[in-house]
């Protein structure tokens, strides 16, 4: 079974958001669904999940002037996911540390 769930996202703007609009973010797996998304999220942090929202981010291209010449590269290509759960409930990355 693959891991749809890779890591959250824990930025100052998602935390904003988390905060106001009970919305959480996701870094997911680039093939997983809604559907998916929405199991894995409710199966972990025991929450019921209303709506999910993805975007797929493009790996942008880098290059790096080094004294040997020049390097290029490409970062990778990545999969978001916006949960937002019920009232009440809410996530809490922090509990494990």
């Amino acid at each position: 079974m693959k891991q749809i769930l890779i890591k959250p996202v824990i930025t100052e703007k998602m935390t904003a958001i988390s905060e106001k609009q009970n919305k959480f973010g996701f870094i997911v797996d680039r093939g997983a669904n809604k559907i998916e998304i929405t199991k894995a999220v409710e199966q972990r942090y025991g929450v019921k999940v209303l709506d999910v929202n993805t975007m797929n981010y493009d790996g942008k291209a880098k290059v790096r002037y080094t004294k040997t010449g020049i390097a290029s590269g490409r970062t990778k290509a990545y999969k978001k996911a916006i949960v937002q759960v019920a009232d009440g409930d809410t996530i809490d990355f922090y509990e494990h540390i």
